[in-house]
């Protein structure tokens, strides 16, 4: 009996003197001790994962005349890695025809509409090196005049 009085006894103990440890030196809840921009930085966690609400079937959209245009300008460099759900598409090094140097490419398709500001190009040359501003512009022209082609010949205008 005296045994079964002093477990209770320490149960009870337990369950007082546990909140009690939640506060802090001056006196005041954790919980209010905690800065608002802390809570409101939170970036997301587990949980946010395993609750996830969203529609599974929704994708980003890519333009697919970006995206084949894309891949048909920069058919000399060859593909390393290719993400058609993020519209990502990664190429190691190669030479354009008739040209000495040699670059390497990451393409971003982010939205569907067929319009420049869809299409991101990133050119690097040996190294890492920078590639002229102009080139830059000239192959994201020459996709961009590819993948209209291509629309008009499936006749979506």
């Amino acid at each position: 009996m005296d045994i079964a009085r002093a477990a209770r006894l320490m149960i009870v103990l337990a369950f007082s003197v546990a909140p009690a440890a939640c506060g802090t030196a001056d006196g005041r809840g954790g919980a209010e001790s905690v800065p608002a921009e802390a809570v409101e930085a939170r970036e997301s966690t587990i949980w946010d994962l395993l609750n996830n609400r969203e529609n599974p079937n929704q994708t980003v959209g890519v333009n697919k005349y970006l995206w084949n245009a894309s891949l048909e300008v920069l058919n000399f460099l060859p593909v390393q890695t290719i993400d058609p759900f993020t519209g990502v598409i990664q190429t190691g090094y190669g030479t354009p025809p008739g040209g000495g140097r040699s670059y390497r490419a990451t393409i971003q398709i982010s939205d569907p509409a067929l319009d420049a500001r869809s299409l991101r190009l990133s050119l690097q040359g040996p190294g890492g090196a920078a590639v002229e501003p102009g080139t830059v512009r000239a192959v994201e022209d020459a996709i961009l005049t590819r993948a209209r082609q291509l629309r008009l010949r499936d006749g979506r205008l």
